[in-house]
């Protein structure tokens, strides 16, 4: 006779559970991928719209117009296709978006030193509290030459990176 020992699941042992299967596919909710689709009315006119929304995000990374279905009264269902072509779009505009971000918060310029290329880099970090930048010089080898705070404010030229690495890296006013 064989004995079986029967452990009962502990919450500790969900993690090792499948997940649970998320994806919706109806007519208007689509969710899969990392990503839903809901198509809504549209608040401008007698249309519809489509909101793509990323997973753990408040916001639409994308809004758009929805085509109607052919009673032209109700909206054109959501399919495979269309899904996919949405979430290539909105993670095309999260992407673009992204890059926007990052040239807003970082510049840098290539200045030369004693017959040397040095990058200096503006970094800001866009704390709502305490909002700051770093300044950064880097040899042509990408080693750190210098590094200081500045205020969010400050502006970097190549006049004014310039004038830092001729100031021996002293922080700027």
């Amino acid at each position: 006779m064989q004995l079986e020992l029967l452990i009962p699941m502990t919450d500790s042992d969900s993690d090792l559970q499948p997940a649970e299967d998320t994806a919706i596919h109806e007519a208007r909710l689509w969710r899969d991928d990392g990503w839903t689709a809901k198509v809504i009315k549209n608040e401008d006119d007698d249309g519809w719209a489509v909101e793509m929304i990323k997973d753990g995000e408040a916001e639409p990374a994308l809004t758009g117009p929805w085509t109607m279905g052919r009673d032209k009264k109700n909206p054109k269902p959501l399919d495979p296709n269309a899904f996919r072509t949405l979430i290539k779009t909105a993670s095309e505009v999260l992407r673009r978006h992204e890059q926007q971000l990052h040239a807003m918060l970082h510049k840098d310029f290539t200045v030369r030193a004693d017959g040397e290329d040095v990058t200096v880099s503006l970094d800001i970090v866009p704390n709502e509290d305490d909002p700051y930048a770093d300044l950064k010089a880097l040899d042509s080898f990408g080693a750190l030459l210098a590094h200081v705070r500045v205020s969010a404010g400050f502006k970097l030229s190549k006049t004014s990176a310039q004038a830092w690495v001729d100031n021996d890296f002293r922080k700027p006013d």
